[in-house]
């Protein structure tokens, strides 16, 4: 199957941005979506707390960042997303919850050039299972490293394959079990469609290989339940 171009991507999350935007429901069609956004952000404010800038890559509408400001009151934030509706809803909901400047850069992160050791914590929600290539992989570990300053952190909560196929038949199983008993059958189809559609997600130990090969000293596993996982990386 020929994948969903970035436009094509794009344009979907134009025109799905309340879904992305309700810090008290999370994103729906993620399993234990409110305690992946506690443990990253709990991780990245444990890790840094002293903190002053956090970098929010595929943003969508803020969630990850809202909560993280809970935690780290008035952080300079940047957000990143390839959606323009998504960044003007994030930076509307953040910008009324810190003190600090909000500045947003309309990109795909594959393309987007970072200042070097600028960030104490970047967190990336639910994005990086659009990547494609080994190569692409890579390279944006390898970014997410040289952006970020000595000491600080890079938290990953995303969709997940599994390596052995007989895994990943049950863990897709589980997680259709999920999708049903949330909605319907007719939702679980929906969610199925448009991942395989648009997404390539790779496995927990493989990120976590890139990750050390960017040069993160230290590496951590914060959960994972059948198809979705945290972790992350301390420079």
């Amino acid at each position: 199957m020929t994948k969903s171009t970035v436009a094509q991507i794009r344009n979907r999350f134009d025109n799905d941005v309340d879904r992305f935007s309700n810090l008290e429901t999370g994103q729906t069609a993620v399993m234990d979506t409110l305690l992946l956004l506690d443990v990253v952000t709990g991780a990245a404010a444990q890790i840094n707390p002293q903190a002053s800038h956090v970098l929010d890559v595929g943003c969508g509408g803020g969630n990850f960042t809202m909560r993280l400001l809970q935690k780290l009151p008035n952080l300079n934030v940047t957000l990143v997303d390839l959606s323009a509706p998504m960044l003007e809803r994030a930076k509307s909901r953040v910008a009324k919850v810190t003190s600090g400047q909000v500045d947003t850069q309309q990109s795909d992160i594959r393309e987007l050039t970072l200042p070097t050791a600028q960030f104490d914590v970047i967190l990336a929600g639910s994005v990086l299972h659009h990547l494609r290539t080994d190569t692409e992989w890579q390279a944006v570990f390898d970014k997410f490293h040289a952006a970020l300053k000595p000491g600080g952190s890079v938290w990953v909560s995303d969709l997940i394959e599994h390596d052995l196929p007989q895994i990943q038949a049950l863990m897709w199983a589980r997680y259709g079990d999920y999708l049903v008993d949330f909605q319907d059958e007719a939702y679980r189809d929906k969610v199925y469609s448009y991942i395989e559609q648009e997404d390539t997600p790779k496995s927990v130990l493989y990120q976590i290989d890139r990750i050390r090969q960017a040069g993160f000293s230290q590496v951590e596993i914060l959960h994972k339940n059948s198809c979705f996982a945290a972790f992350g990386g301390v420079k």
